[in-house]
């Protein structure tokens, strides 16, 4: 069979027009590139990876974050995994993460270091894990986060060095945990926030509810689900909207200190301890010497008495004087 370069060599000028523009002879099968490869250089094994920096790593049931992530990685799926525990630099390498998924991993501890290198990072989610609390500057490290999901865990507290500060941070999700407050730093630490879920938490009526109260006030566009918190009174089991408790409602908690009340604390504080220190040292100082003259003085010898003379013998020259 003659191949189809020959034909056109020997075939004259209309029949070469005609093949030229016939879509059989026209069309050049082209080899179409996978949509997702597994197992090449700057793919983990256990994932498929996109040509766009997607790494899916999704229900794959990985006791752990896999190795050989690439630095061309953007988006890093590992939801529905069981990774129970992320270590220090559990992401190392893949520094130009943009989305990072984590949710069902029955994750219950996050190190500290775990997301370090990860400055670029602006999608986090934590969701339907396990995690009872954050230790101090676990997130500092994520500076152009703009989206946290924490939803679904069991976090009883979220202190605000957890957080850290967060100046692009837009959204933040606390739906379905054990919170009965937040505290005024964790929120004073977010500028930027404007999307606040807090539905599904057991919000309890006290002084430490305070900040969040006042918080919403302050921004009643940013949570949406405001109007549906309910509080539980101390000892009452009547539920109170949020909504509802006015500052009126705090007049018995103590006022916070005031940057003014706080440098006199801090002034005066250690000057009343050392003039504190320096009486209880003089103090025992008068103590010690009077205890100790007192010891001298009942260890001092008594003065001796003189003798008395003797009585005389009978028939003596001094009794017959």
């Amino acid at each position: 069979m003659r191949s189809p370069a020959y034909i056109l060599r020997r075939s004259s000028p209309p029949l070469l027009l005609l093949l030229l523009l016939s879509p059989t002879w026209a069309q050049v099968p082209v080899a179409s590139a996978p949509s997702a490869t597994s197992g090449a250089p700057d793919c983990p094994e256990a994932c498929a990876c996109a040509p766009g920096g997607q790494a899916n790593c999704s229900g794959r049931a990985l006791p752990a974050v896999p190795t050989g992530l690439s630095w061309r990685a953007r988006v890093l799926l590992l939801d529905h995994n069981r990774v129970h525990a992320l270590p220090p630099g559990a992401f190392a390498g893949a520094w130009a993460l943009l989305r990072l998924d984590l949710r069902e991993n029955e994750l219950r501890a996050l190190h500290p270091r775990a997301f370090w290198g990860l400055g670029a990072l602006q999608w986090l989610d934590l969701g339907g894990n396990q995690l009872e609390a954050l230790a101090p500057g676990t997130l500092a490290p994520l500076r152009a986060l703009r989206a946290l999901s924490l939803a679904g865990n069991r976090l009883a507290r979220l202190e605000p060095a957890a957080l850290g500060a967060l100046p692009l941070l837009r959204a933040l999700n606390l739906q379905d945990n054990a919170l009965p407050a937040l505290a005024a730093a964790t929120l004073a630490a977010l500028p930027a926030l404007d999307t606040l879920r807090l539905r599904g938490n057991p919000w309890a009526c006290g002084c430490a509810l305070r900040p969040l109260c006042t918080w919403l006030r302050r921004h009643p566009r940013a949570a949406p689900d405001a109007e549906t918190l309910l509080c539980v009174m101390p000892g009452r089991p009547a539920l109170r909207p949020l909504a509802a408790l006015p500052d009126s409602a705090f007049r018995r908690c103590a006022v916070p200190l005031g940057p003014r009340d706080l440098a006199v604390v801090y002034a005066v504080g250690p000057a009343s301890f050392l003039a504190s220190l320096a009486a209880c040292l003089a103090l025992g100082s008068v103590v010690t010497a009077c205890r100790a003259r007192r010891r001298r003085w009942a260890a001092r010898p008594l003065p001796r008495r003189p003798a008395a003379a003797a009585p005389a013998a009978p028939g003596s020259p001094a009794a017959q004087d």
